[in-house]
């Protein structure tokens, strides 16, 4: 199996019209959007209620927790669309692989419910 750099071709284009939409429509809603500035608007805003104390107060280890574990079965969950697209082409061989690593996964989430990682105080 060979690949030319002319492969890579609609990879590329698909990148530089991902960026450039992006772009362009921050840039043009920055330049048409209104502006209105007032002191109401400009105040800080986190739900409704005015800031009170000191800002550095620990978090706790939960929210970390869970997002931790949120990008680990969500990366483990990418892995299976490159599996899902070659699945014809690996065969039973890859269907045992895919096995083992759903195997792991439903463990480890297992696991995780196990050791109450994911409920809150």
């Amino acid at each position: 199996m060979q690949t030319s750099q002319a492969d890579y071709f609609p990879i590329l284009m698909q990148l530089i019209l991902a960026v450039g939409f992006v772009t362009g429509t921050i840039f043009v809603s920055g330049k048409l959007g209104p502006k209105r500035n007032s002191l109401n608007k400009d105040k800080n805003f986190e739900c409704g209620i005015e800031s009170v104390g000191n800002a550095r107060i620990p978090f706790s280890v939960k929210y970390f927790l869970v997002a931790i574990l949120f990008v680990l079965f969500d990366v483990e969950v990418i892995f299976m669309y490159p599996w899902a697209v070659n699945f014809r082409a690996m065969g039973f061989e890859g269907l045992i692989k895919m096995g083992i690593f759903m195997f792991l996964l439903i463990v480890g989430f297992f696991y995780v419910m196990k050791k109450k990682g994911l409920e809150w105080e």
